[in-house]
């Protein structure tokens, strides 16, 4: 029913800033909770930030200060600001809708961040 697709990852150095976008095919209502998440090789999926059903947010302690969600209802697209990256937020980052009332998951392919020098 809803389609999610992740744009925005790319190569950055140690320090750069990238903007995640998260564009939704149909209408983000107040009815779901977005989310952020990011996997590294050999490590298991992470979250990172939360807009809730209800506008409040959440960060990870490692992205609290750097990073931003934040969500633009006309244009039914979810974003992350990353500032000051460092070379761990090297990651596949996916973004998750939730309907808090039907229970359901929707799961973007994910974007690829890589942080090098």
């Amino acid at each position: 029913q809803v389609q999610l697709v992740e744009s925005g990852g790319g190569l950055v150095q140690p320090g750069g800033s990238l903007r995640l976008s998260c564009a939704a095919s149909g209408s983000i209502s107040s009815a779901y909770a977005m989310k952020w998440y990011r996997q590294a090789p050999g490590k298991q999926r992470e979250l990172v930030a939360v807009i809730g059903s209800s506008g409040s947010i959440n960060y990870a302690d490692f992205v609290k200060g750097r990073f931003t969600i934040s969500k633009d209802n006309a244009k039914n697209t979810v974003y992350l600001q990353m500032n000051s990256l460092r070379l761990e937020d090297t990651a596949v980052y996916y973004c998750n809708a939730v309907n808090v009332v039907l229970f359901r998951s929707y799961w973007g392919q994910g974007t690829q961040v890589t942080v090098s020098s």
